[in-house]
């Protein structure tokens, strides 16, 4: 069983998320499959082709996933949080149409380093005080 924590929230999500898309060319197939099913679904409403709903998440989720597994070498969000996932998607989709994603991605990395750099004087604190004890 994993000790990771599970996440509570979308706006606890949202930072994970960022960090399993941190290669731009995940994001860009990401934007792709994304648009794709949402166009795939809007015509398959207009038309009254249900077909063409029922697959329209192949186009969005087939690229998503061949560029976790390809490029960034990790498993979807999908498979833990499908909700959050799939809103985290329209949400970056969104960034990188106003041309916001790449910035944003920069700012949970260094946030991320951040809190990191945190830790580590106090990790290290704890083992020179248990090599004092020793």
């Amino acid at each position: 069983m994993s000790d990771e924590k599970r996440i509570e929230s979308f706006e606890e999500f949202w930072p994970y998320y960022v960090k399993e898309h941190a290669q731009k060319s995940t994001r860009i197939m990401h934007f792709v499959g994304t648009t794709a099913a949402v166009g795939m679904f809007a015509t398959g409403v207009l038309l009254r082709k249900k077909w063409m709903m029922m697959v329209a998440p192949v186009f969005g989720y087939g690229p998503a996933w061949v560029s976790h597994f390809f490029i960034e070498k990790n498993r979807p969000a999908t498979f833990k949080y499908p909700r959050w996932s799939l809103m985290a998607d329209f949400v970056m989709w969104n960034k990188m149409v106003r041309g916001e994603m790449d910035a944003e991605v920069e700012r949970v990395l260094a946030a991320e380093a951040a809190k990191k750099e945190a830790k580590a004087p106090a990790q290290e604190s704890r083992t020179s005080q248990g090599a004092l004890v020793n």
